[in-house]
């Protein structure tokens, strides 16, 4: 069979490492897939800078129409990131009959539903594997080995930048600046965190998941979104005291023919499998009604295990290339004409634990008059830390039982106008072991 032409839009670190697995398991990957991959041009605006992988210079160029226009390449790979420039190269390489791979998850999460009605149209391929837990396959696990379930929960650790910031402040008790800025010298943060550290990049993820595993458009807009900047070293080790750790949850839920979709700091018992999660490792719990728990776990980013995932989604589309079945599988696992746009729960309809921190004055009856509003709010507290006589303001750290979100707020809206309540009272949600594997 003749070769497969490739083209490369992005020649950063993800692209090295497409670069590098397409080198490095040539041989294996023909005899999977009966034709050899074929690179044959690799875009860039840049094309100077040192990177670990060399590029023949014939084969590089600054100008992507030399790809979008090659009749010899037949699949385009996007890897520019971003919305903008990122979201023309797509759009042009389909309009030019090209099959498309992308890691691009803030696009998709923004754009999908456009970009794989125009895939469909065009009777082409747009596969994104890498755009969800980077080398874990989610994506896949999702359209196709879970295929026969109907799906009922996601629940994982989908941004390895806030997880390594979370270990290193609940193993080593730094600030979240301090631990912030030792990911940055590890690479692992950005300059600009902001997309990590605000729980955005977790969000982009959920959306797409979500869309697959419960059929619907992606409605990124309607995730509920928090991140961990403002997390405290002191919550962490209260939580620990209650038995919990911290964690940024991604959590997608059918709850009566609605679906939640948020993330936040959440706080999950320690024996919880996803509590031993730590450094810059993803991973996700789903369950199926058919299968039961399904656990996936590894890197969920990285120049080898992100490359791997585009070169997986490179072998799959060029295997309905070769059987000329392209789109074989909706991109959305699900037929167009069977997505439903389901009502997506507003936050304050969750029902879930909470933790709260009030800082309140140290003197009597402080705790029996915070009492009295939770429990006018029907919020039952399940237990309580009071620290300090030793100066004039006191934490106050309790645990509740299941409460309702929109009664919280205004429960803790009436207690922060206390003239004793001397700060806002720190919230964080708790997810029990409903969801332990």
């Amino acid at each position: 069979m003749g070769k497969i032409g490739v083209g490369l839009v992005g020649w950063g670190t993800v692209g090295c490492g497409v670069i590098k697995v397409l080198r490095e398991n040539a041989a294996v990957i023909e005899s999977r897939l009966g034709a050899p991959l074929e690179l044959r041009r690799v875009a860039d605006l840049d094309l100077e800078r040192e990177r670990p992988v060399s590029v023949p210079r014939e084969m590089l160029t600054t100008n992507v129409e030399e790809i979008l226009k090659d009749p010899e390449i037949q699949i385009v790979i996007e890897l520019i990131g971003g919305l903008k420039a990122a979201g023309k190269v797509i759009r042009s390489a389909l309009e030019n009959g090209k099959h498309v791979v992308t890691a691009n998850k803030a696009l998709l999460a923004h754009d999908g539903n456009e970009l794989f009605a125009l895939a469909r149209q065009k009777r082409l391929s747009l596969s994104f594997e890498a755009s969800v837990g980077g080398g874990i396959p989610i994506i896949k696990s999702l359209r196709e080995g879970l295929a026969g379930n109907r799906i009922t929960t996601i629940f994982g650790i989908l941004n390895g930048t806030a997880n390594y910031i979370l270990t290193r402040m609940t193993d080593n008790g730094l600030s979240f600046a301090e631990a912030l800025q030792e990911a940055q010298q590890l690479g692992y943060a950005e300059a600009d965190p902001t997309l990590d550290v605000e729980g955005i990049d977790t969000a982009h993820k959920l959306a797409i998941a979500s869309a697959i595993a419960f059929g619907t458009p992606i409605q990124f807009d309607l995730v509920h979104t928090e991140g961990i900047s403002r997390i405290d070293p002191i919550d962490i080790q209260f939580a620990d005291e209650f038995g919990y750790t911290l964690k940024l949850l991604a959590i997608a839920r059918g709850v009566d023919g609605r679906l939640e979709m948020r993330v936040h700091p959440t706080l999950i018992a320690k024996n919880h499998v996803l509590a031993g999660v730590k450094g810059a490792y993803n991973a996700v719990h789903i369950e199926g009604n058919a299968v039961g728990d399904v656990m996936l776990y590894g890197m969920g980013a990285g120049m080898m295990p992100t490359g791997s995932a585009v070169v997986s989604d490179l072998i799959d589309v060029a295997r309905d290339i070769l059987n000329a079945t392209p789109g074989r599988i909706p991109s959305l696992a699900f037929l167009p004409d069977r997505l439903q746009k389901i009502e997506i729960k507003p936050v304050a309809d969750v029902l879930t634990s909470y933790y709260f921190r009030f800082q309140a004055l140290d003197k009597p009856g402080v705790l029996s008059k915070i009492s009295g509003v939770l429990g006018r709010h029907s919020i039952s507290i399940a237990a309580v830390i009071q620290k300090g006589r030793h100066t004039d303001s006191v934490p106050i750290v309790m645990v509740t039982h299941d409460a309702l979100e929109s009664n919280v707020r205004q429960a803790l809206g009436e207690i922060d106008s206390l003239d004793f309540v001397l700060a806002p009272t720190t919230l964080i949600r708790i997810e029990n072991n409903d969801d332990q594997p």
